[in-house]
């Protein structure tokens, strides 16, 4: 080692020769070593109807005690670094994934930072030759969790091993902060996660080793859908084989080790429906509740009754959606949750779909209607004089040019895009589902034509739609294309390729609100899904300006400090309706609203968020030239302005497309009149840049503008453009090449056309 330059070492190196091998002095077993780990996908970032990746959070090194239980983070740097340069990125690792210790090297040693406490000072260099033996480390963890023997020995309870299905790191930290809580006799459990994050997986795994370590024998898993009930059967809970049944036909089977329930199958309002009473108080240990937002926690609810009567169980509640307006809120009931991970924190890391809001405002729903003297309905009946506005149509009152103007917004969203792109439309309630099917029906009369479930009408009421449920939701199958519903379809369905949202419904509770957000934020790259839509009649996505869209949960008491349970909008009645067919409906707003990186919507106008978020960056006008100037590749500056959230396609749409980011950049920010690409490239070619290179190596300059011009910088950028027309007539790209001297100076050479492009004239 004596030989070696550290300082041109690559971090690689340092890896390599350095690092690991401290590593494994310290008796660390390959098997407890994981190196260059990806804990995240990278934030999907949408540009126009495209998305690509930002880049994933990874951890140079994760250091397990056994596999699916860390211990520490290292974090490495190259020499020319000091040891402790990578503590702040360690201790962010560390705080993400739950680990107590973390770890920064630069190969001459090690800083330690210790989160427990129990290690003395909480932060100390030490020699390479000194790093912590596993066993020293699991004994300051365990010290840390208050965790003796016979705790240990549950909480090291294998995981399922699938390799099909790894765990990613949120779903990790769950599963064992809950099997810890519950091997310190912790009895009522709250888990939030985010629809589309795994909540079942994580059940799973969760009864999987308390099962295994044999500290719970018989568990019951209750959820609300029996399409729910199904799906976990047959995919996630699947390892369980015999010893799973599912309750069904009232009949109360008493050989098994795990039961799968609709709550409806074991509860109901006659003694003799109620099969759970055929069980002891104490025949489970285990009790999960999943979407337990659902009413669980109400004081009149069936499930609340079906947890009572096993009070002695461990309960667990997992949820999406702990804040609550309609039910009672959960919390009042598990507690606070154990751990939360958000949609908000799901989108950064690029396990969930980002989305785009199309806000539609009509004029009727703004200005109210208010019928004529005398007026009638399409049926003659006598319209009550007084004014209807949004929170009447489909409810009180129907407006059918209304619902043909919705369809017809729809159906022009579907054309522009894709017309068999999954898209769920939720309606008022029932009457309004089926009236807005036969107006997309009437919109769409070739497809419709063609088969006749390209629209169809999905809710509780109706079994040939509630047939097709499950089609709907297999990304395999076509049809149906577009599902309009009011309440079957808003919880648990897992619509994994659903890309456009229609909201014609007024949504006034969170919960609700963010179920129904929830349908869209499965990612399905296999079948090109990265984001979804949101297209909002009822001003719905008002809600997302709500500090409380995904802050920590709360509770909502009433005037005299007890939990209330206030009735929520939407709630259906028998009422009948007045049906007019003869007033007009139209459009007074419509814009598209994005996703900004800080988990909110950007509801300015995307030229003042752009000049807002550059000016952060860039002071003036000047330090913008000089970092573009810098950089040896424009498309690095425009990929990390993209992660900040500068949506450089949807602005082109706003201010031109024929502008390069450059000049889109230098007006908007900085207030600079723009040149076309074609005008930039047409500069150049009147300079006499061109002179010092030779006829064919002006050639190739001068179609690498036109190039340049027609579709943008990364045409200059990227070699392989030399493969394809026109540049085959010149020659080969080793051809080309040749004309500038090799590589180096034909690079030389783009770079100064750059150079030459994005000069500024005073």
């Amino acid at each position: 080692m004596e030989d070696v330059d550290k300082k041109e070492l690559s971090e690689r190196d340092i890896c390599t020769k350095f690092i690991t091998p401290a590593i494994k002095q310290a008796r660390w077993d390959e098997r407890q070593i994981r190196e260059e780990v990806n804990l995240t996908n990278g934030r999907i970032i949408v540009k126009g109807s495209t998305a690509s990746r930002g880049k994933p959070k990874r951890a140079d090194y994760i250091l397990y005690h056994k596999p699916n239980i860390p211990l520490a983070v290292v974090e490495a740097k190259r020499n020319i670094y000091t040891v402790g340069d990578g503590m702040q990125q360690a201790l962010m690792y560390a705080e993400m994934l739950d680990i107590p210790f973390a770890f920064s090297s630069n190969g001459d040693g090690f800083l330690v930072h210790d989160r427990t406490g129990t290690l003395g000072n909480v932060e100390e260099e030490i020699p390479l030759d000194r790093f912590p033996e596993p066993e020293f480390l699991w004994q300051k963890y365990c010290e840390w969790k208050g965790l003796d023997e016979g705790k240990q020995k549950i909480v090291t309870q294998d995981y399922f091993i699938d390799f099909r299905k790894p765990l990613r790191y949120y779903q990790r930290i769950a599963i064992n902060r809950t099997v810890e809580a519950i091997a310190k006799g912790q009895d009522r459990i709250l888990l939030v996660m985010a629809t589309g994050t795994g909540k079942t997986l994580t059940a799973f795994q969760i009864i999987w080793r308390l099962w295994k370590a044999g500290v719970k024998k018989r568990i019951l898993f209750l959820a609300d859908r029996n399409i729910l009930v199904d799906q976990t059967k047959i995919n996630d809970f699947k390892h369980f084989g015999k010893a799973m049944t599912k309750i069904k036909n009232r009949e109360a089977e008493k050989s098994y080790e795990i039961y799968l329930s609709l709550y409806q199958a074991v509860s109901g309002t006659e003694e003799e429906k109620n099969i759970y009473r055929q069980f002891s108080h104490d025949f489970f240990d285990l009790v999960i509740v999943d979407e337990c937002h659902r009413g669980s926690a109400a004081e009149d609810s069936a499930w609340r009754e079906i947890l009572e009567y096993f009070s002695s169980a461990t309960q667990i509640g997992l949820t999406a959606t702990p804040k609550e307006t309609k039910e009672i809120s959960n919390i009042h009931y598990f507690g606070e949750p154990i751990y939360t991970y958000s949609l908000r924190q799901g989108i950064e890391d690029g396990f969930l779909a980002p989305y785009r809001v199309i806000r539609i405002d009509l004029d009727k729903d703004l200005a109210g209607w208010r019928p004529e003297k005398g007026k009638v309905d399409k049926y003659g009946r006598p319209i009550e004089d007084r004014i209807y506005n949004q929170k009447d149509f489909d409810r009180d009152l129907v407006l059918e040019k209304r619902t043909e103007l919705v369809s017809k917004k729809i159906t022009e969203f579907l054309k522009a895009n894709n017309r068999f792109d999954k898209t769920i439309v939720f309606c008022e309630n029932i009457d309004h589902a089926e009236r807005m099917r036969g107006a997309l029906v009437n919109e769409n009369p070739d497809l419709a034509g063609e088969n006749r479930k390209y629209v169809m009408r999905i809710t509780g009421d109706n079994p040939e739609g509630k047939a097709e449920l499950d089609s709907f939701i297999n990304p395999e199958s076509r049809y149906p294309v577009i599902a309009t519903t009011s309440k079957l379809m808003s919880t648990g369905v897992d619509a994994q390729t659903c890309k456009l949202i229609v909201l014609d419904k007024r949504i006034q509770s969170m919960t609700e609100f963010k179920q129904i957000i929830g349908r869209g934020t499965r990612v399905r790259e296999d079948f090109g899904k990265y984001y979804f839509t949101i297209m909002d009649f009822r001003k719905a996505t008002e809600l997302f300006a709500d500090p409380d869209f995904d802050g920590d949960p709360v509770e909502i008491y009433g005037p005299d400090g007890k939990v209330i349970r206030p009735r929520g909008p939407g709630e259906e009645t028998d009422r009948e309706k007045y049906v007019v067919d003869d007033v007009e409906v139209g459009v007074v707003t419509e814009r598209t609203q994005y996703y900004g990186p800080d988990g909110k919507l950007i509801t300015e106008s995307l030229k003042d968020y752009t000049r807002k978020t550059l000016l952060k960056d860039f002071e003036s006008l000047n330090s913008f030239l000089k970092h573009w100037n810098e950089a040896e590749k424009k498309q690095v500056i425009l990929a990390e302005l993209e992660e900040q959230g500068v949506l450089l396609d949807a602005l082109a749409e706003e201010v031109g497309k024929d502008f390069d980011p450059f000049d889109l950049i230098c007006h908007v920010a900085f207030d600079r009149p723009p040149l076309s690409r074609k005008e930039r490239a047409e500069k150049v070619k009147k300079s006499d840049y061109f002179s010092k290179y030779g006829e064919q190596a002006q050639e190739v300059l001068d179609t690498l503008l036109d190039k340049y011009a027609d579709d943008g910088i990364e045409n200059l950028e990227n070699m392989s453009v030399l493969k394809v027309q026109p540049f085959d007539r010149i020659g080969t790209p080793m051809e080309i090449v040749k004309l500038f001297g090799g590589k180096s100076s034909y690079l030389e050479a783009v770079r100064g056309l750059e150079s030459q492009l994005y000069t500024l004239e005073a």
